[in-house]
């Protein structure tokens, strides 16, 4: 039987299956799954902590350490960074990482544990342009410090790629709720409906405050040549908007092309699936073992009937006709679909910003732009695209906004 595209899809774990999975931890000193978290979360000691009953000091571990905790852990994957990790890979199966860290910020919200708490006033003042991962994070993180911090947000709702672009069943948006309100209580102030470089200069939130962060992510979705003005043609990235903020309530035909191989692809397969799309094709160019879409996003594609088809291009489309070449041997076919969903990567919206932009990122290195009051964080930065790193991002711009602004 299906599930429901508004119900996460992995069950959480009783107080019994936690314990158990934490016990088989083998207790790794200088442990292998802490150093491989790009966020610094310590899995390792919040691990240690379930072990022993200390559900209380695990929440504080994961908080203290990661500002996202309860987003981290349903979306990060896991398997690239601290459950690569993790020593008991040696032996039969990492442990499940996510899924307790899950459990330890359920058990947090469940008890309405206030873990992080607000520095006095050092009556700075610092502008966030954007309110996704990148700039939920460091817009807490500043607060915490004391810093009198606005957040600007061009759509109607605060949550950026956490609200519009991630799933239903992957993240509710109770959660993203639940997240905004911890980093609202620290004394963030929120504006929605606000395009910087429209409503207001940048140059204006230069002038207003004493710094100010771009956190505007990778949110516009890429297309090709083939499929401009086509009809037939819509963006995962506004596909997977119009489904959640719908809630699921979209009107959907019966059989859907998608074209792309990775998460975002991913999460247009099976939320396809979930709302009872009869049949989902998904022709990816790479071939599977050069797929770049977690493993777990894919078997969960592949559990819910998704055709997948690797290693395959677009070389016509007419209407919602397209032809594919494969790349390595002497093979075509054509797929005629009633929708045709690009997934083939996405980009920042540079309108208004004056930056300098190389393929989606801030051609400087630093997270400082030359030498202004400007910083940037999250897609945008040198560094992958995942919840996990725009925390990690958000830890390393707030040292660099602190030192900047003479602080200890």
């Amino acid at each position: 039987m299906k599930k429901d595209y508004m119900k996460e899809y992995k069950d959480a774990y009783t107080p019994f299956l936690v314990k158990e999975e934490a016990s088989r931890c083998l207790l790794c000193l200088d442990a292998p799954c802490s150093k491989a978290c790009p966020a610094g979360t310590n899995p390792a000691k919040f691990i240690r902590s379930v072990r022993f009953s200390n559900i209380k000091g695990a929440a504080e571990t994961v908080r203290i350490n990661n500002i996202l905790g309860s987003i981290c852990a349903r979306v990060c994957p896991t398997e690239r960074y601290c459950q690569l990790g993790c020593s008991r890979s040696g032996i039969d199966k990492p442990i499940d990482i996510g899924r307790i860290q899950r459990y330890i910020t359920d058990f947090e919200t469940t008890n309405r544990m206030r873990i992080l708490e607000r520095k006095k006033d050092n009556g700075k003042k610092i502008a966030v342009v954007g309110s996704g991962p990148g700039g939920l994070s460091i817009a807490g993180l500043l607060a915490i410090e004391g810093y009198n911090v606005s957040v600007y947000e061009k759509e109607n709702k605060i949550g950026g790629y956490l609200r519009y672009g991630i799933p239903e069943y992957r993240l509710p948006s109770s959660i993203v709720d639940m997240e905004i309100k911890r980093i609202k209580d620290l004394g963030v102030d929120f504006y929605t409906n606000i395009k910087i470089g429209k409503d207001i200069s940048l140059s204006t939130l230069q002038l207003q405050n004493d710094a100010v962060v771009l956190a505007v992510g990778t949110s516009k979705g890429k297309t090709l040549d083939m499929f401009k003005n086509n009809k037939y043609c819509i963006t995962a990235v506004e596909l997977l908007k119009q489904i959640k903020d719908n809630q699921g309530n979209v009107k959907l035909p019966s059989n859907v092309l998608v074209i792309g191989g990775g998460d975002v692809a991913m999460d247009v397969n099976t939320s396809l699936k979930l709302l009872r799309v009869e049949q989902v094709s998904d022709v990816v160019y790479e071939t599977y073992k050069e797929f770049r879409a977690s493993r777990e996003e894919k078997e969960t594609a592949l559990e819910n009937n998704v055709s997948i088809i690797d290693g395959y291009m677009p070389i016509s489309v007419k209407d919602n006709i397209v032809t594919f070449k494969h790349r390595f041997i002497d093979s075509t076919i054509t797929i005629k679909a009633d929708l045709i969903v690009l997934a083939v990567g996405q980009e920042v919206d540079t309108q208004g910003l004056n930056i300098d932009f190389e393929k989606g990122e801030v051609k400087e290195k630093s997270y400082r732009i030359g030498g202004s009051n400007v910083f940037y964080v999250g897609d945008i930065s040198h560094n992958e695209k995942t919840v996990v790193h725009a925390v990690r991002s958000a830890k390393e711009v707030a040292y660099a906004i602190k030192t900047y602004l003479g602080g200890k």
